[in-house]
């Protein structure tokens, strides 16, 4: 067979494509002509599976690759890429890289791809100075290769990880330290594998504890005695706080890479369970809340909502505890189903399965604790959950990639109770009523839709307590905005929003000096920021008085090594925000 035509074809196609952004390129130097730069700065994290242990599928009918070639494209993969397009590549906030869809267009066509970026959004690793012209070729026929299966990691790897390294019945039975547990924060030291434990009355460091990698939540029992981590790594680690200094007495890995960790609230069944979700593979296991024993896991692989097409990696995302009934709420992050796990009985689990909308991942409860609201990243919507009715309320479009954290809750002057959001991939602050009593008007809808400082938010942040919304923009390209936050007025919406300067507050020096996470006090009367700067560098946590946002006090110490989530105790364990 002749293979010159279609050589020729795809040739023609690679340089037609090749011209066509350089010329765009040209116009907008950015390199991603039709996206803002906030929506730029939105890349995958390496992921927390190591590329070693990835069974790999070398050979068959992708292009000729030698064995080194393929170890060091795995884990360049692995590191650049996989955040975005999934370890299996099916795709979620970057498109699908299937061999199906690579082997089509070839060597030279993903060549140019990779070297020059894309308008929606994918790095210019080429151009940039990233990666090789030898890399990008050895990237290009890595594609067109069947994507490494990372192991499984079922019930006898669970077990083979945890321990219990005080027994229950060793444990204190009353609070054997003076520590103030309601007003107790856990701040994540991501690089350093660690969280501290600070003092939210004095702001001192009580003490810090190893943990697994990046800590991504921390969360309370119900009954506040024991603080749930969980890192990307996804190692749990339950902390007793009554102990006379609060330390760890069980530890378990429940898979390769996790993000979320919860326990159950429903009256009743306070501490009883722990839930979580992991990224690899793709599935949640519910342990006993006071040990971490593993009892059940349930795999997370399914159809889509949308195509019904299969997905085989289909990352747990938010999990929130229903309020309503023995509940656990479970994003399905690819597959878009918001999963209902009763808990009343592991050996007859019912599962209700809710059909939202595709890549769903963080949120949190509105102000009554019945609706779960719940942002569907990449498809720009926000899904409603009405956790008492077991059913879908509405799916409501809002900006560019929303990424609320859990939210923020007030009654705002016109429109009465709403939930707020901000975006990673515009500026906006978008308000949704959540009143359908006595605001039906206004429910479920977008009532107003702020100009923040930029996109690039990762929370958003107030409290019953405060007139004030924060929002920060510590993704933003810009480093005048990723070191500050904006500051609404709750009764002055139409004004634009006080930009605070808070990594100026920390007076670090140099570094990046991200500002993320605003945290309230149980008390309300004070926010906390994490200035996130390199890990060689130093970093702090700013304490601003809510009613003059003034600075209060700088955290500074040599152990806050990259500070970014900080969990109140209080907040965390009813769910204030």
């Amino acid at each position: 067979m002749n293979h010159e035509p279609r050589m020729a074809v795809r040739l023609l196609a690679c340089s037609a494509l090749a011209l066509a952004i350089q010329s765009a390129m040209a116009a907008d130097p950015s390199g991603h002509p039709g996206t803002g730069k906030s929506e730029m700065a939105y890349q995958g994290a390496p992921v927390a599976a190591q590329p070693a242990d990835a069974k790999d599928l070398i050979g068959g009918d992708g292009p000729p690759m030698t064995t080194a070639e393929f170890d060091k494209a795995k884990q360049i993969f692995f590191e650049r890429c996989a955040g975005c397009h999934g370890v299996l590549r099916k795709g979620a906030t970057g498109k699908p890289l299937t061999t199906d869809i690579t082997r089509q267009r070839g060597t030279d066509f993903r060549k140019t791809f990779i070297n020059y970026g894309s308008p929606m959004g994918m790095p210019n690793w080429g151009t940039s100075g990233q990666l090789t012209d030898k890399d990008i070729d050895m990237m290009a026929r890595y594609l067109q290769h069947e994507p490494p299966q990372p192991p499984e990691f079922g019930m006898k790897e669970m077990k083979a990880t945890w321990k219990v390294l005080v027994p229950a019945a060793e444990r204190p039975t009353k609070q054997m330290n003076k520590l103030n547990l309601s007003n107790l924060f856990s701040v994540t030291l991501r690089d350093a594998g660690k969280i501290a434990l600070i003092d939210g009355d004095t702001k001192e460091i009580i003490s810090t504890i190893d943990t697994g990698y990046a800590v991504h939540i921390s969360r309370g029992s119900a009954s506040g005695r024991y603080l749930y981590v969980i890192g990307r790594d996804a190692q749990i680690n339950l902390i007793d706080l009554w102990m006379a200094e609060p330390k760890n007495v069980a530890v378990i890995k429940v898979g390769l890479e996790a993000r979320s960790v919860e326990t159950s609230k429903y009256k009743g069944w306070e501490d009883k369970y722990a839930i979580a979700g992991t990224y690899w593979p793709p599935q949640f296991v519910i342990m006993n809340g006071d040990t971490l024993e593993p009892l059940k896991i349930v795999s997370t692989r399914g159809m889509t909502v949308d195509t019904q097409e299969y997905h085989p990696e289909p990352r747990v995302a938010a999990i929130v505890a229903s309020h309503e009934h023995p509940e656990f709420i479970v994003n399905v992050k690819e597959t878009g189903k918001v999963v209902l796990v009763n808990y009343e009985d592991l050996n007859s689990l019912k599962l209700s399965e809710i059909g939202a909308a595709p890549f769903l991942h963080d949120g949190g409860w509105d102000s009554t604790h019945r609706y779960f609201m719940t942002a569907a990243n990449k498809s720009n919507k926000i899904a409603v959950v009405d956790s008492k009715e077991d059913k879908l309320t509405a799916l409501v479009e809002v900006g560019n990639i929303p990424h609320p954290g859990r939210g923020a809750n007030f009654v705002d002057p016109k429109f009465g109770p709403v939930w707020a959001t901000s975006h990673l991939g515009d500026a906006t602050v978008q308000l949704i009523g959540t009143d359908p009593e006595k605001h039906k008007d206004s429910a479920w809808k977008v009532v107003r839709k702020l100009e923040g400082l930029g996109g690039g938010s990762l929370f958003i942040k107030t409290h019953p307590k405060s007139r004030h919304l924060y929002v920060d923009t510590a993704l933003n390209p810009a480093e005048g905005i990723s070191q500050a936050i904006a500051v609404f007025d709750i009764d002055k919406l139409d004004a634009a929003p006080q930009k605070l300067d808070v990594a100026a507050m920390a007076e670090l020096g140099e570094g990046p000096k991200r500002v993320v996470q605003p945290e309230y006090n149980k008390a309300g009367d004070e926010v906390w920021f994490s200035v996130w700067n390199g890990k060689d560098q130093k970093s702090a946590l700013v304490v601003v008085d809510d009613k003059t946002l003034k600075v209060k006090k700088v955290i500074k110490d040599d152990r806050l090594i990259t500070p970014t989530g900080k969990f109140n105790l209080y907040n965390t364990q009813h769910d204030v925000y």
